[in-house]
C-alpha cells in the first residue's frame, strides 16, 4: 500500500486524549495531596494504547507457507463444500481475538485485492460459531500465485469498528498490515481445498509470525 498501516497511528485519536486527561488529573489532585487517586486514569490511557500496540513482525516461514493474519486463538479448523467468501471447496481457519491480542491483521501471503466485501450485522460474541454468519464483517479477497485466498474480519460484541486500507487492485505482501478490528473479534481465512493447516485447535497465534498453513 502506498501509506503503510500503522495501529499506533489508528489509535491515537483514542489513546493520546486519555494520556492528557490523565496529566490534567494528576495536576489538579496534587494540589489537594491525592495523586494517586488519578492511578485510575492512568490504567486506562496504558489500556488502551495497548490494544493499539504494532510492533514490527518478521517470519522465518518457508516460500509457500501462509502466516497468520491474527494474535489470537484458533477456534475452528473446517472443511467447507462452499461458502459465500470463497469459489468452491475451501478449508476454514478462524481465530479469536480478545481485548488482549494485539489487533493489526496482515495479509497471509502474496498476492494482489481482488475484491473488499463488507457486510453490516449483529455484534454477538466472536467466539461463538453464530458470529461468522450474523456479526459485521468484512471480506479480503487475495488472489495469490497458488489460488484465492480470502480473509474475513469479524466484529465481536466489544468492537464495533473494522477497519481495512486494502482496496481492489493492490498488492500485498506476505505479512504486510493492511487494517484491524477494534476490541475484540474474530479473523477468519479461507483456503484452497487441498492446502495443509498447520495450527491445530486451541494454538495461539501471532500475525505475521506464525506459520498457519502451507500450498501443496
Amino acid at each position: 500500500m502506498e501509506t503503510p498501516f500503522s495501529g499506533w497511528m489508528e489509535g491515537m485519536r483514542y489513546y493520546l486524549p486519555l494520556f492528557i486527561l490523565a496529566l490534567v488529573v494528576t495536576v489538579i489532585l496534587w494540589r489537594f495531596h491525592w495523586p494517586w487517586a488519578s492511578l485510575p486514569f492512568w490504567f486506562a490511557a496504558i489500556f488502551v494504547l495497548c490494544f493499539f500496540r504494532d510492533f514490527p513482525r518478521t517470519s522465518d516461514a518457508d516460500p509457500s507457507t501462509l502466516i497468520s493474519p491474527a494474535d489470537g486463538t484458533v477456534v475452528a479448523i473446517e472443511d467447507l463444500e462452499e461458502s459465500s467468501h470463497y469459489d468452491g471447496p475451501c478449508k476454514r481457519v478462524s481465530i479469536f481475538m480478545s481485548v488482549f491480542n494485539a489487533h493489526v491483521n496482515r495479509a497471509p501471503f502474496d498476492g494482489v485485492v481482488r475484491d473488499v466485501r463488507y457486510a453490516p450485522g449483529a455484534y454477538v460474541n466472536a467466539m461463538k460459531e453464530e458470529a461468522s454468519k450474523i456479526n459485521e464483517s468484512n471480506a479480503l479477497w487475495l488472489d495469490t500465485e497458488q489460488g484465492l485466498v480470502t480473509v474475513r474480519q469479524i466484529s465481536g460484541a466489544i468492537a464495533r469498528r473494522i477497519v481495512c486500507r486494502a482496496k481492489p487492485g493492490i498488492k500485498l505482501s506476505r505479512g504486510e498490515k493492511f487494517g484491524m478490528i477494534r476490541f475484540g473479534s474474530r479473523v477468519e481465512v479461507y483456503l484452497p481445498p487441498e492446502t495443509e493447516v498447520l495450527v491445530k485447535l486451541q494454538e495461539k497465534t501471532r500475525s505475521g509470525k506464525t506459520a498457519l498453513a502451507k500450498f501443496p
